[in-house]
């Protein structure tokens, strides 16, 4: 990270996080919220990767992908859920330079990532549904480790070149940030430099990113309505077709929501309410993301019994 520097000016050695405003009403409500939120979070996931973990018969791509998802879902949401609560229940809204930086890099690293695994989980399904003899060679051990360690690699490039040009930016003056974590657009528009190159950068970066993880999940999804509607069975499309839903309806929300914040022109973003729709992605969709793909599934749903049925006799 580069150093800061000066610039008509004392330089900023921390930032504000306006959080949703100063009167105490304002700030215990979402503090609450966010507690609860954050505990069903981190009891949903890890719950889910419990049972992935514990029963063999989920030792499957598939799962594989949704416990990683999981443990996305966790680190994601607990890069801005601690310090949110904290600076509402404390009062301190401060966060340091380096500690802002940190939180946004962490921010874009796991964001990118989870675009990525779930156009992973995508072509899993279009690989099972479409090419089910290939299936077991197509998607084997090595290749899904290596397309969860891709997606990683992919979001952390994009977090890298975010943090490099948000964070060389001169702030000098201006310190608060009207949301409650540190995001490219409030971070840039604090900035006394000129901001064009880093707009441009972020526009078209977060562009590229979810586009091509769209193009994958749609042209997969394609494939695959088309390979369901051949089938005969009315039980049969039903029962193929039951597996998909949970992760279309899960990429819907998610690149509904990261592309109404990230893939326009940032004056235009300024318009909307951002703050509300940062709550979506960072907060509930983690949160609803287990419940959504456990409770349309029945070999999690199985897996619970027989895990909690297994702990029952011990006990």
């Amino acid at each position: 990270m580069a150093p800061m520097r000066e610039w008509n000016g004392t330089a900023v050695m921390e930032f504000i996080l306006l959080g949703f405003g100063n009167s105490p009403g304002c700030q215990m409500i979402p503090s609450v919220l966010f507690l609860v939120i954050y505990t069903v979070t981190v009891l949903g996931n890890t719950t889910l990767v419990f049972i992935i973990r514990v029963n063999s018969r989920l030792h499957t791509p598939m799962y594989f992908f949704l416990m990683n998802l999981s443990l996305l879902d966790l680190c994601f949401t607990s890069t801005i859920a601690p310090k949110a609560m904290a600076s509402f229940l404390s009062g301190s809204k401060a966060i340091s330079y380096n500690e802002c930086a940190t939180q946004f890099f962490l921010f874009c690293l796991f964001l990118t990532t989870e675009g990525f695994l779930l156009a992973g989980m995508a072509f899993d399904r279009y690989t099972a549904i479409c090419k089910p003899l290939l299936y077991p060679v197509t998607m084997s051990k090595c290749v899904c480790i290596q397309m969860v360690v891709g997606s990683y690699i992919c979001g952390c490039v994009n977090a890298m070149v975010q943090t490099g040009f948000t964070f060389t930016l001169q702030y000098c003056g201006r310190n608060e940030i009207d949301h409650f974590f540190c995001d490219g657009p409030p971070l840039i528009s604090l900035s006394c430099s000129d901001t064009y190159v880093n707009n441009l950068v972020m526009f078209t970066l977060s562009g590229l990113i979810i586009a091509s993880a769209s193009v994958i999940v749609l042209i997969s999804y394609i494939y695959i309505i088309s390979t369901v509607l051949r089938i005969h069975s009315a039980e049969g499309r039903h029962r193929t077709f039951s597996t998909c839903t949970s992760h279309m309806l899960v990429v819907t929300l998610f690149s509904g929501s990261t592309a109404f914040m990230y893939a326009q022109p940032t004056w235009l973003s300024s318009v909307y309410p951002r703050k509300a729709v940062s709550v979506f992605y960072t907060f509930i969709i983690p949160m609803l993301n287990p419940f959504i793909y456990s409770l349309r599934n029945k070999d999690v749903k199985e897996a619970l019994r027989r895990t909690m049925g297994h702990k029952s006799l011990k006990k």
